[in-house]
């Protein structure tokens, strides 16, 4: 199995608001960056995506050294995810799962790959980290100048029911 290390990050200017992603792969000495955006989204969404559009680029089942600023991401995989299934994607309190259509669209990559995440501080200098969060932000930019509409204020649904 190959080994990759994918370094994600996800920004947002509001949470909600206009947010972007990015996502680094490397293999045998080779980079390939990803980078996407929403007009109207949250901050763990598109550090949720960045994860999920590194994992649909590999062309193969790939051991996945994951390299995250993000502690909901990495805990999640880490410690709740198995919970949450065995639950029906739900909470220890009965809630559903925050962001639960990522999630589930992570599924079958998670179980494609073997993903290995660590947590990394995030504006502490990691030269990876450093890149991706400066295309997320750039993205989050781009999404923002792109924007006609302003998003829904905080606790309105973005979705329907």
């Amino acid at each position: 199995m190959k080994q990759v290390e994918l370094f994600t990050d996800g920004a947002c200017l509001g949470n909600p608001g206009p947010g972007g992603w990015a996502a680094l792969l490397r293999y045998g000495g080779r980079e390939r960056l990803l980078a996407g955006g929403a007009p109207c989204t949250t901050n763990n969404r598109m550090e949720l995506t960045a994860l999920l559009q590194g994992l649909r680029a590999l062309k193969e089942p790939c051991e996945v050294h994951l390299f995250s600023d993000s502690q909901y991401l990495v805990r999640a995989l880490r410690e709740w995810l198995p919970a949450w299934q065995k639950r029906g994607m739900r909470k220890a309190d009965g809630k559903p799962v925050e962001n639960q259509d990522l999630w589930e669209a992570l599924l079958p990559e998670l179980a494609r790959h073997r993903v290995l995440p660590t947590w990394v501080r995030g504006h502490d200098g990691h030269p990876e980290n450093e890149r991706v969060d400066r295309e997320a932000r750039r993205q989050a930019q781009r999404q923002k100048a792109l924007s006609q509409t302003p998003c829904p204020p905080k606790g309105t649904t973005l979705f329907p029911r």
